[in-house]
């Protein structure tokens, strides 16, 4: 389906590698497009759209904003990507985890208590150690690894006393034993374009949190379950975070719908243009 128009929209607060990636691609493809700072956009609901855009790459790295961005563009019928019900999904951890589990994809054990005193309980059940994650959050923070009873009781009684209340509802995970890294598979539209290795000298393997990125073969299984995880929360364009288990099986850990690919980049370099293959995919909508 392909919409009248010919712009681009390129929406972000902050501009980093990915966003002037994104809009180097546009400009190698001679596409015309604005980018623009979603702190400063309005639209009456009364009126006529502002925007002429023909879609919008939604690159807002505030979930909240990034969300009624998405849902605002689209009630004027502008298709953004990704679209909405992708970001509020994948914003959150636990509608990204039903869905997971719902498409009958192997996912680390998960559970959520709806008070502190039920996250108690869980654990016990789970048993020691078990993952601790906020529910809208990215970048590995706010993450704990709780190890045993006392740190249990030190991580729960400081969410209790922490004033909003998602912050109460507590969202838990076993810990898989991993090889001291994990894979990020990026997946735009139904192709997977590549994958890397995120390695760490601790549990956590986030780019954020310093892990390297090295290229990591793109098997039919790590292919397959990427694509798979992306179409069951409706993501466009995807990253998405695989485990390796002990036993060799693999698991679904989280999808990102604002992907981030600098880490990608630097252990492909120019074999795989990510940056392209996400403009590609946004000129279905644009009028040649």
């Amino acid at each position: 389906m392909q919409r009248h128009g010919a712009a681009v929209g390129v929406a972000a607060s902050r501009v980093r590698f990915e966003e002037k990636a994104i809009m180097a691609a546009l400009e190698r493809r001679r596409v015309p497009f604005q980018p623009f700072d979603t702190r400063t956009l309005w639209l009456d609901l009364q009126g006529e759209p502002r925007l002429p855009y023909a879609v919008v790459l939604n690159r807002e790295i505030a979930q909240t904003r990034s969300a009624y961005l998405a849902r605002l563009l689209e009630s004027f019928d502008v298709p953004t990507i990704n679209p909405a019900r992708a970001v509020e999904v994948c914003g959150d951890k636990f509608l990204t985890s039903t869905r997971l589990h719902r498409a009958g994809l192997p996912t680390p054990r998960t559970a959520l208590a709806l008070t502190t005193g039920a996250a108690a309980s869980a654990m016990e059940q789970l048993g020691f150690p078990v993952v601790v994650k906020p529910l809208v959050g990215s970048w590995g923070r706010m993450v704990a690894l709780v190890r045993d009873r006392e740190a249990a009781a030190a991580v729960l009684e400081h969410r209790e006393a922490m004033p909003a209340p998602q912050a109460r509802i507590v969202y838990l995970q076993e810990l898989v034993d991993k090889p001291g890294r994990d894979i990020r598979v990026i997946v735009v539209g139904t192709e997977p374009l590549g994958a890397t290795y995120r390695t760490a000298g601790q549990w956590r393997t986030n780019a954020a949190q310093g892990a390297v990125s090295t290229r990591c073969p793109l098997t039919d299984d790590l292919a397959k379950l990427a694509v798979a995880a992306a179409e069951a929360v409706g993501a466009e364009v995807a990253g998405v975070d695989l485990l390796e288990g002990r036993d060799g099986e693999l698991y679904v850990l989280e999808v990102n719908h604002n992907v981030e690919f600098r880490g990608f980049h630097a252990a492909h370099g120019d074999r795989v243009d990510v940056a392209g293959a996400i403009v590609g995919h946004a000129l279905r909508w644009v009028r040649p």
